[in-house]
């Protein structure tokens, strides 16, 4: 939160640092608050959304400054050549904000704890989170590059595990499924081991509805995870109890398989 006192101008930046100062009188210049893309501004008070900002350059303004006051030799004139009153200027404007930063990503990762995301993400880009064999080891959202054909890719974040429950503050999820607003493209990811892919399928799904109805908008793929422990005859009894019309893949982070197939099904969603 931050209070922000007479004229301040919030300015998107790739990589933006806070910091607010006081500036009034003669030297009332504008104060630029530079702070990442993808920072959303709400009133503290009511908790309203104000604006966000998702382009590099832009500005909004939050606190307005007051007009400026008039100087007694303002009002000198041939008849009144010392003139003793003058006019006071007006208060600018204040108030406390929030200022909430809400990843911008192509694809979003979806899945339970230790459903193998994080490993997704070291495994075809160069991002390099957390990875262990307990649950919740992502404490925080990680970014990565994938690269496609032809020079071409798209950025893709993992966020922490969700469990059943999220939406109400379970886990550490909730704490960070706003940033799935901001993905175009939903991948959920959900391991072989489960023994009900389906019902863990329609769980994640709940949650992300009950949260915020909006997000079943968004184009969904399901990669079934950790699939070097399957063989060919498994993943066929598998298949046919996947979610239905729902693009999906099996791969495996392990010995990389499906990974062409996954790019290729995440980059058709994306260009839907």
């Amino acid at each position: 939160m931050i209070h922000l006192k007479y004229r301040k101008h919030v300015k998107a930046e790739e990589g933006g640092k806070g910091g607010a100062a006081l500036c009034k009188g003669k030297n009332g210049e504008d104060v630029i608050l530079d702070v990442p893309l993808g920072t959303v501004v709400k009133d503290a008070e009511t908790e309203e959304k104000l604006f966000e900002l998702v382009e590099a350059g832009e500005e909004k303004i939050l606190c307005k400054g007051g007009r400026g006051g008039l100087g007694n030799n303002n009002f000198k004139s041939a008849t009144n050549q010392t003139p003793r009153y003058a006019q006071s200027g007006e208060d600018g404007e204040e108030g406390w904000f929030i200022l909430e930063l809400k990843l911008l990503a192509d694809v979003g990762l979806v899945g339970f704890p230790n459903a193998g995301k994080s490993t997704l993400l070291s495994t075809i880009t160069s991002a390099k989170p957390k990875i262990a064999s307990y649950a919740f080891t992502t404490l925080e959202p990680n970014l990565g590059i994938v690269k496609y054909y032809d020079d071409q890719s798209f950025v893709m974040a993992d966020i922490p595990g969700i469990i059943e429950g999220a939406h109400e503050g379970k886990g550490i999820g909730i704490r960070f499924l706003r940033h799935i607003e901001r993905n175009s493209v939903l991948l959920f990811m959900i391991s072989c081991e489960e023994e009900d892919i389906k019902g863990a399928y329609k769980t994640l799904l709940n949650e992300l509805e009950e949260f915020n109805p909006e997000l079943l908008d968004k184009e969904r793929v399901l990669a079934v995870t950790k699939c070097d422990l399957l063989d060919d005859e498994a993943r066929k009894k598998i298949a046919p109890r996947l979610p239905k019309k729902l693009p999906h893949v099996f791969i495996s982070s392990m010995d990389q398989s499906g990974m062409k197939e996954l790019k290729d099904k995440l980059w058709d969603a994306l260009h839907k």
